[in-house]
């Protein structure tokens, strides 16, 4: 293996400000603002705009999708069977 090719691998601070949560990990990622952590050290920080505690999927907030099928919605959006022009029992 090559010496010095690896990325600097240190300590960052990620945090979703939608959500006012954030979380100390290790990563490549580099920035130019900090924050001080719990910890009482300055560590470098990335907002990012969407994490766990705030995507639909893991909060468990997901829109729930209608089941009604495509047919019975088109039926009441355009109106029922058997109408005028729908070849129906119309009058012949």
């Amino acid at each position: 293996m090559q010496q010095d090719k690896q990325p600097d691998y240190h300590p960052v601070v990620f945090r979703d400000r939608a959500a006012g949560y954030a979380f100390l990990t290790r990563s490549t990622a580099i920035s130019d603002q900090t924050v001080e952590w719990d910890d009482g050290e300055t560590y470098p920080v990335v907002d990012v705009e969407i994490s766990s505690e705030s995507h639909p999927f893991y909060t468990g907030k997901a829109r729930t999708v209608d089941s009604e099928g495509r047919i019975a919605q088109f039926e009441r959006r355009y109106g029922g069977a058997g109408g005028p022009g729908t070849g129906g029992s119309g009058a012949a």
